[in-house]
């Protein structure tokens, strides 16, 4: 994930590790989140580090900009869409690149045989 992100990766880990805090919140008591984030705090450094900051941040819809290794650079909107019939469930990630980009283009290209 860190050669995808590149540069990004920082701020990128940085918003999920918030969004995490948001899901610990409204989901209090779920045991098994709660020992994700201790093995997570247990076993990298980074994210314990980025957890003691405390940061609390709901992500509905964020930019990523991506470098894939096959067609380069990929500029990304995701949206984070409720499943209504799922309440456990956080969502699903959509991802979509801008209509007749270059980054549409390159996912066409992905998804090629």
């Amino acid at each position: 994930m860190l050669e995808l992100l590149g540069t990004g990766w920082d701020q990128a880990a940085l918003a999920q590790v918030a969004h995490l805090r948001v899901l610990l919140g409204r989901y209090r008591g779920h045991s098994e989140l709660a020992a994700h984030i201790d093995t997570m705090r247990e076993l990298s450094p980074e994210f314990a580090r980025m957890w003691a900051e405390r940061s609390v941040a709901q992500i509905r819809s964020r930019t990523y900009a991506l470098h894939h290794p096959l067609v380069g650079e990929l500029t990304l909107h995701g949206e984070l869409i409720a499943l209504p019939d799922a309440p456990s469930c956080c969502g699903l990630d959509l991802f979509a690149a801008e209509p007749g980009s270059a980054s549409e283009q390159a996912l066409r290209e992905l998804g090629s045989p």
